[in-house]
C-alpha cells in the first residue's frame, strides 16, 4: 500500500470533546472537505468511495456539492459528510461559506499536475482562513497525491512527503479513484486524524481543566480548540437534514453561476 504516515506528537488539548456522542457510543457525524485545484479528481475520489463508480468523463464541479457514506474505524461508528468544492478561482465565493464546521481537510493533487501540487499551500490558506481554523498547527489535514495510475509523474512521492513534513507533519496518501487504490484508505484516515484529537481530549477531560481565561499557549489553544468544535457542532446539527439519507446536494447559488 502507498502512503506515509508522519508519526505526531501533540500535547494535553483540553477536556471538552468534540462531540457528546463521543463518550457514548452513538455515531459521529464528520465533515470533511475536499480541496484542490480543478482536474485533480476530487469528485472522483468521493464518488468512486460511496458509489463505488468511477466516470471518466465527469465534468467540474460546480459550487459545492457532498455524499454521505456510514463506516466503521477503529471500533467507532462514523457518519462522514464529504464535500467536494470546485477548484475553478471564479467559483471561490460559492465554496467558501461551506468551509466552517468542518472536522478535516483533505487538501489534493494530481501527481501528474505540478501546478496542482504547487497550489497546495494557497488552498490550505484559504481553508484556513475561511473556515475559521482556531489554531491551524493542529487542525487535522490530509494530503492527497490523486492519480498514480497516470505514466507520467510530475511530483515525485518524496518530493510530496517533504511539503507534509514541512507544512504541518500531515499524513500523505498517494490514490487513484480510477484504480480504487487507496481510496477507502484516505477517508479512513480522515476519520482517525479527527479521532486522534478527540481521544486527546477525553484523555485530558479525566484529570484537567480548562482555564478559558489562562494566559498560557497551552491554554489559549485548549479553549480555542474547545469553543470551535463547539461551534461545528451547532453547524452540523443547524444542517442536519440536509444529509438525511446520504443525498446529493449541490449549492443552489451553482446554478446562478452556470446562467
Amino acid at each position: 500500500m502507498r502512503g506515509f504516515r508522519p508519526a505526531a506528537s501533540r500535547d494535553c488539548l483540553g477536556t471538552v470533546p468534540l462531540h457528546p456522542a463521543a463518550m457514548s457510543g452513538k455515531s459521529l457525524l464528520l465533515k470533511v472537505i475536499l480541496l484542490g485545484d480543478g482536474g485533480v479528481g476530487k469528485s472522483s475520489l468521493m464518488n468512486r468511495y460511496v458509489t463505488n463508480k468511477f466516470d471518466s468523463q465527469a465534468f467540474h464541479t460546480i459550487g459545492v456539492e457532498f455524499l454521505n457514506r456510514d463506516l466503521e474505524v477503529d471500533g467507532r461508528f462514523v457518519t462522514l459528510q464529504i464535500w467536494d468544492t470546485a477548484g475553478q478561482e471564479r467559483f471561490k465565493s460559492l465554496r467558501t461559506p461551506f468551509y466552517r464546521g468542518a472536522d478535516c481537510c483533505l487538501l489534493t493533487f494530481s501527481v501528474d499536475d505540478r501546478q496542482s501540487f504547487e497550489n497546495l499551500s494557497n488552498w490550505q490558506k484559504e481553508f484556513v482562513y475561511y473556515a475559521d481554523v482556531k489554531d491551524p498547527e493542529h487542525f487535522p489535514f490530509v494530503v492527497l497525491g490523486n492519480k498514480i495510475d497516470k505514466l507520467e509523474r510530475q511530483v515525485s512521492t518524496e518530493e510530496a512527503q517533504a511539503w507534509c513534513m514541512e507544512n504541518g507533519n500531515y499524513p500523505y496518501l498517494e490514490t487513484s479513484a480510477k484504480d480504487d487504490t487507496n481510496v477507502a484508505v484516505a477517508f479512513e484516515e480522515a476519520v482517525r486524524q479527527v479521532l486522534a484529537v478527540e481521544e486527546q481530549l477525553e484523555h485530558c477531560m479525566l484529570g484537567h481543566t480548562i482555564d478559558l481565561h489562562s494566559s498560557s499557549k497551552s491554554g489559549e489553544f485548549a479553549a480555542a480548540l474547545a469553543l470551535g468544535h463547539w461551534h461545528g457542532l451547532l453547524w452540523r446539527k443547524e444542517h442536519a437534514l440536509l444529509c438525511q439519507g446520504g443525498m446529493q446536494w449541490k449549492a443552489m447559488a451553482a446554478l446562478t453561476a452556470v446562467a
